[in-house]
């Protein structure tokens, strides 16, 4: 009786740890929303409905996996629930705020402090080479360059099959066309869920050929920044 009582005690206990983070996750995205609309592009961290459906194709063998605009971690612990180790993730942020709470979180993951559109510049992965990408970006918010950037360095990483999952809550993919055919790369919706807020869409990008992205591409003809 006593037993079950402190088993009841401590769940409860892990609940309301549970919900004073997620609110406090909240503040900190709102905070960030605030101060840099384009750049955090959403008021809330994503909700696990989305977590599951964007990692859900994921499995242990992917790792190495890469994740961008990693926030505070919502994706980052599907990703474990998946069965990918912690010391085969590569999380790259950009905010500082967030980047030190993904340290305090996942401290046998590698946190990244720098821009995703940096990541063709940078030897991240000597030697192996990762199955999976997840971006948490706000690519919609970003100019035509930049999202080119962001493609072309984390396929640089990429190996042959592997995958590059976004979501997205537009309509379409977030990635035009005209870029992806430039970059040789074909685009898949995953899925979508009305259960985050706001509903989101999820869309794998892979090659359309292996191989197919060789070096940084320039920006297409007709596309502007």
């Amino acid at each position: 009786m006593a037993t079950a009582k402190r088993r009841s005690i401590a769940s409860h206990g892990d609940q309301v740890v549970t919900a004073v983070c997620a609110y406090s996750d909240f503040f900190r995205f709102f905070r960030s929303w605030v101060a840099d609309p384009l750049r955090v592009g959403a008021v809330a961290p994503s909700g696990d409905s989305l977590s599951r459906l964007i990692t859900q194709e994921i499995r242990p063998s992917d790792g190495p996996v890469l994740e961008l605009g990693a926030g505070t971690g919502t994706f980052t612990r599907a990703l474990l629930a998946r069965g990918i180790r912690e010391s085969d993730l590569t999380l790259v942020e950009y905010g500082s705020d967030f980047m030190r709470i993904l340290q305090h979180r996942f401290p046998r993951a590698r946190v990244l402090w720098m821009d995703a559109s940096q990541l063709g510049n940078c030897d991240l992965f000597p030697g192996a080479t990762v199955g999976a990408v997840v971006s948490g970006l706000p690519l919609l918010s970003m100019s035509t360059r930049k999202v080119m950037s962001i493609l072309s360095g984390a396929f640089s990483h990429v190996r042959p099959a592997g995958s590059f999952y976004q979501f997205t809550y537009g309509l379409r993919c977030p990635v035009p066309r005209p870029i992806l055919d430039r970059l040789g790369l074909k685009a898949t919706r995953t899925g979508a869920t009305v259960r985050n807020i706001p509903p989101a869409a999820v869309y794998r990008i892979t090659r359309r050929q292996p191989f197919g992205i060789t070096r940084r591409s320039s920006i297409p003809d007709g596309l502007t920044a």
